[in-house]
């Protein structure tokens, strides 16, 4: 098992930028056209801008740590990392499960009640906490490296790192993401539930991945995934771990 990193001037610097990246992805294989954000819902309140509070969101929080892990780092690889996430990401999934458009029972019921303010809150909590750093299987490096850096243009396959981020850690502005660190196991699960038809809303956003995903075979969507558990910056840590 190996970890990947990514030195965080370099990550930093190049999440700045709208685009994510600075220079174009080894592949030629165009990147999905930067969708419009869709806001949450449960916040267009007379089009008004909801900030989340960590202080606040750290007590509404509470109950999500059952699963997902008091910092955010679950134990359990079935539920997804929350710690680094962005804000607007978090509060939109809130809201897609409270809108029932992403199916979850577990996740609808403890969405039912939340306020547009509580989703942000719990959404910059998370943001506010480190994601602990992951590993990939050394067996799948190079084929999930080449998707997630430079997609296939055979398969009509787009860098991931056009809207992840060169470092993972997505662009919140276009509501796109954090991956690094993720559960290989949990995106894998995710990638096969879009390849067989899931969808997460009806926006624009949500109909990038399962497009992407019917175009992935099992073995891909493996190497992907492991590539993505193992990606982290230098900051977060070097270690490395062999089966």
């Amino acid at each position: 098992m190996l970890a990947l990193t990514v030195l965080p001037a370099a990550g930093a610097a190049l999440a700045q930028t709208p685009s994510n990246e600075t220079a174009a992805p080894a592949s030629p294989t165009a990147a999905p056209a930067a969708a419009t954000p869709a806001p949450a819902e449960a916040a267009k309140a007379g089009n008004a801008l909801v900030l989340g509070e960590a202080k606040a969101g750290e007590t509404k929080a509470a109950t999500c740590g059952a699963c997902h892990g008091i910092d955010g780092n679950p134990s359990d690889k079935q539920y997804p990392k929350l710690a680094g996430q962005n804000e607007a990401y978090i509060a939109r999934q809130i809201t897609l499960f409270q809108t029932q458009k992403r199916q979850n029972a577990i996740m609808m019921g403890f969405a039912a009640t939340l306020s547009a303010q509580d989703m942000h809150d719990i959404g910059a909590y998370f943001s506010s906490k480190a994601s602990l750093p992951g590993v990939a299987d050394e067996k799948l490096l190079e084929r999930g490296q080449a998707l997630y850096r430079g997609g296939d243009t055979k398969l009509g396959v787009p860098a991931c790192m056009a809207c992840h981020g060169p470092d993972g850690r997505g662009m919140a502005g276009t509501g796109f993401p954090q991956l690094a660190g993720q559960w290989a196991d949990y995106v894998a699960a995710k990638l096969k539930d879009w390849k067989t038809g899931a969808t997460w809303g009806d926006d624009a956003n949500a109909k990038i991945m399962p497009t992407i995903a019917q175009a992935l075979s099992d073995a891909d969507i493996q190497a992907l995934a492991s590539y993505v558990e193992g990606l982290h910056t230098a900051a977060a840590g070097t270690t490395t771990a062999s089966k």
